[in-house]
């Protein structure tokens, strides 16, 4: 019974549909420098948990849900609870189907 309840409390992220993203959301979810980065550490590996995915140590808890959840609506990333870990990965292909070469001129200009 102690096991049906803990999956209940379990978090759920919603993920769209990439059809239902507008241009304008995905280009606003990659014109903050920090969720950039983000998306670049993703684009480099596999999938990394939301602490490895900050693109460094000074952002607030906060700050760093709030990117993932503005890079989840953008359809750029997938979030998936491992344990007691979320972990993100780039939705590469789909993104890439929906928005052709936006991803990698994005990640070819942005600022070193």
């Amino acid at each position: 019974m102690e096991v049906a309840l803990y999956i209940g409390y379990m978090a759920r992220f919603t993920h769209p549909r990439l059809e239902d993203v507008p241009l304008d959301l995905a280009l606003h979810a990659l014109a903050d420098p920090n969720r950039l980065a983000m998306v670049a550490r993703l684009a480099e590996t596999e999938r990394l948990s939301c602490t490895d995915a900050a693109p460094c140590d000074s952002i607030p808890k906060s700050t760093l849900s709030n990117h993932l959840k503005l890079l989840r609506a953008a359809g750029l990333i997938d979030t998936t609870q491992a344990g007691r870990e979320m972990i993100n990965t780039l939705r590469r292909a789909e993104f890439d189907q929906r928005f052709p070469g936006l991803l990698d001129a994005v990640l070819a200009n942005r600022p070193a």
